[in-house]
This record gives C-alpha cells, structure tokens and sequence, in this order.
C-alpha cells in the first residue's frame, strides 16, 4: 500500500485547529489518509480499528504529525463496542466536534444476485450500512452536547451506478445516501452537518488489496473498471480523503445532506 507523506497545503483547512475527530475505521486506507491531513491541520485525532496491531501502526504514523493523536479499539459491527469507543473519546478529550464513518470490511463483495444466498443478502447490509450508522448514534448525544458538529461518511458508488452484481453492494450503500439527506434536515436543529462521500474502486487501500489478491467474480468486475476511468486510473486514498477532510472542515459549511461521488469521473450523471 502506497505511504503518504506529503501533507504541503493542507494545513490550512478551515476551523479544525484544536477540534476532536473521531475516525471509525481510522488505521488504513482514506480513514487513515484523512486522520493524517486533520492531524497535520492541527486536529485532535483518534482513530478507531478491530486490530490493536493496526491501530498502533496507525499511531506511530499519526504521531510523527501530531502528539494528540490515539487509537480506540473496537468493533464497528458490535454497537456496544462503538459506545464505548465514543466514551473513551469523550472521557478522554472532552467531546467530539468532528465524526468520520470509514472503515468497516463488508463481508461479502459484489456478486450476482443470483448466486447470493439469504445469509448474503444479510451481511452485506449487517456489515455495509450498520457500521456507518452505529457510530452517528452513539456520538450524537456528544454532538448535541456541544451544540454543533460535523459528520461524514463513507459509501460505495454502486449506490448511484451499480452494475451487475452490485445490485445489493448498491442498495446497501443507497441506505447510507438516503440517511445522509434524512439526518442532516433531522440534525440541523443541532447545528450538525451530515454528508457522504461515495467510492469507486480505490487504489492503496485494504479493499484494493482484497479484491486483486486472487481471482473472482470482483477482480473481474474491477479489471473492466480501471479499463474504463477517463483520467487512465482509478482515485488513490489520498484523493478521497481530501474531499473527506474538506467536508469535515468549515470550509463546506454550507454544504449539508450531500453525497459527493469521487469516482474521476467514472460515472457521469446519476443522483
């Protein structure tokens, strides 16, 4: 997986200096990414994983950029275990301004409908739409408490454009684009934004390496896709996460219920 270190510019993103971030699904990938650019602007970042091996990769990296950096382990799937990574953050720094929903591995990959068992069917939701909506309830109360905030998460792009065997991947994804629009008319009487920025295939990241480990029905699917980005490749991680980051900061404020496609232009149009 490529490593970043070039972090020249982003120091300047709008009213983040001194706020608390909390990244669920924080130590690879554009969560990582995007812990590493809110810390270098000044942020106070903790970054959430399953792996305590991980997460201490991922502090070693965020500590070369910013002391007030840690790791929460926990289990985005188990709701109990977002909870208490929510307390521990707050305990720890006093609140959260800042919520990032990354992160989370989906079971089971695009695949035709047809071949899908009800087991399936069940997981892709379990394990795609839950894990980004369990971290937005449990940190909402810290959210109300501190009379604003802003929250971004993650969805796949086959929520607009899927193709076939991405129809359920994709529904469970439009889930996540339904209740960005939901909750921010519901948060805005908080003062808390909620957008959402939605993938395509993404280079330097674990999902990257999952589907090209071996061959499939996936590496397949994806093959075609790079075959068909208009720039000649496909988003790396850091190109994510600066749109990531840009809608967290102050600087999008006035930007509220979106979902932000960054797929290079991939899929033209949609909704």
């Amino acid at each position: 997986m490529a490593e970043f270190h070039n972090v020249e510019g982003i120091a300047g993103l709008s009213g983040v200096e001194g706020k608390v971030v909390l990244i669920t699904g924080g130590t690879s990938g554009v969560g990582l990414r995007s812990a590493e650019i809110l810390a270098t602007a000044g942020a106070k970042v903790v970054v959430n994983g399953r792996s305590t091996a991980g997460g201490n990769s991922a502090l070693e990296r965020l500590r070369e950029l910013s002391p007030e950096s840690y790791f929460e382990r926990g289990d985005l799937n188990i709701y109990d275990d977002v909870r208490q990574v929510v307390k521990n953050t707050v305990e720890r720094l006093g609140g959260i301004d800042i919520l990032i929903s990354a992160g989370a591995e989906g079971l089971v990959g695009p695949r035709p409908f047809s071949e899908m068992s009800v087991q399936d069917i069940e997981d892709t939701f379990r394990t795609r739409f839950y894990p980004r909506i369990f971290p937005v309830h449990a940190a909402l109360p810290a959210f109300r408490e501190r009379g604003s905030g802003s929250i971004v998460m993650l969805t796949t792009d086959a929520a607009r454009h899927p193709t076939p065997g991405e129809g359920i991947v994709g529904a469970a994804g439009a889930s996540v684009i339904l209740v960005t629009k939901s909750f921010a008319k519901e948060f805005a009487r908080w003062n808390i934004r909620v957008n959402t920025v939605a993938m395509t295939i993404t280079s330097d990241t674990p999902s990257w390496d999952r589907i090209f480990s071996k061959e499939g029905f996936s590496s397949k699917l994806f093959e075609k896709a790079i075959s068909r980005f208009p720039s000649g490749r496909p988003p790396n991680a850091n190109e994510v996460a600066q749109v990531v980051t840009f809608l967290a900061s102050n600087g999008a404020a006035q930007v509220n219920g979106q979902t932000i496609s960054v797929n290079g232009g991939l899929s033209f149009g949609g909704w």
